[in-house]
């Protein structure tokens, strides 16, 4: 049976405990906990994670009957006033529903899988948009080495749109760690003459992105298996990491599905 109460103070742990969890991305470390806010995020939580122990909704969600059905999916429910809601959102509208939810045990690296490996990627919108990408075409591990922004910060889980749910995510890796598991990596470099459409991609392939100002460490990308070039007859000098990251991958897929007929 699902419990409601109705929240009122800024002072209550609850809302203490999200504030902290909303404002610091390194937070849910600490706490083991993570927050997720937003009907989209929410919704993939609730088709992949049960039970969801605590929802959050502020007064005006609670009126609304779609919204009231998702926060049924938690053992607890709290309603708290649309400002209180306000204080824990970092969007321009805060959203009017939250869960929040254990962090995930950590995961062990498989080899088997096919990976993408973050070098100490920076930008929190760089890195949830790779997890996007790298769910919906067919990576489905994520390796972050040391000095990566924290995947499961509430900017990371924003921009990955619920694909979180959907990868095998290990965080903290450091670079040894990383080449002890004997990885076949893949970087990618506009040095190199060898264009993406023309390699020789292992399979399943652990894609190399690096730093998005120094680009991947050069002892990684000297123990990567192929490093390659993607064709930009366009002229311009680099790509967005994130963008680079969902060309390799479409590659590596579209390669799996000509093997496959």
């Amino acid at each position: 049976m699902v419990r409601e109460q109705r929240l009122s103070s800024r002072a209550n742990p609850l809302l203490v405990a999200l504030r902290r969890l909303s404002r610091d991305p390194a937070a849910y470390r600490r706490s083991g906990q993570v927050w997720l806010e937003g009907e989209h995020l929410c919704q993939a939580a609730a088709g992949r994670v049960l039970p969801v122990p605590q929802a959050l909704i502020s007064e005006s969600g609670h009126t609304d009957g779609l919204l009231r059905a998702l926060a049924a999916h938690a053992s607890r429910i709290a309603i708290v006033p649309d400002p209180l809601f306000a204080e824990l959102s970092a969007l321009e509208s805060p959203g009017r529903i939250g869960f929040v939810l254990p962090l995930p045990a950590a995961a062990s690296p498989d080899a088997r899988l096919h990976t993408v490996v973050l070098d100490r990627l920076q930008d929190a919108g760089n890195v949830g948009s790779i997890l996007r990408s790298a769910a919906a075409l067919g990576v489905a591990q994520v390796l972050a080495l040391k000095g990566t922004a924290a995947l499961w910060s509430p900017k990371v889980l924003r921009a990955g749109m619920g694909a979180h749910f959907a990868l095998r995510l290990v965080e903290g890796l450091s670079e040894d760690g990383l080449l002890a598991l004997q990885l076949p990596l893949v970087g990618t470099s506009p040095h190199t003459d060898t264009l993406l459409p023309d390699a020789a991609l292992p399979r399943p392939a652990a894609w190399l992105l690096g730093h998005e100002g120094q680009g991947a460490s050069p002892r990684l990308l000297a123990a990567c298996t192929a490093t390659v070039r993607i064709p930009q007859p366009g002229g311009q000098e680099s790509l967005n990491v994130a963008a680079a990251a969902a060309i390799c991958f479409y590659e590596a897929l579209r390669r799996q599905a000509r093997q496959q007929r």
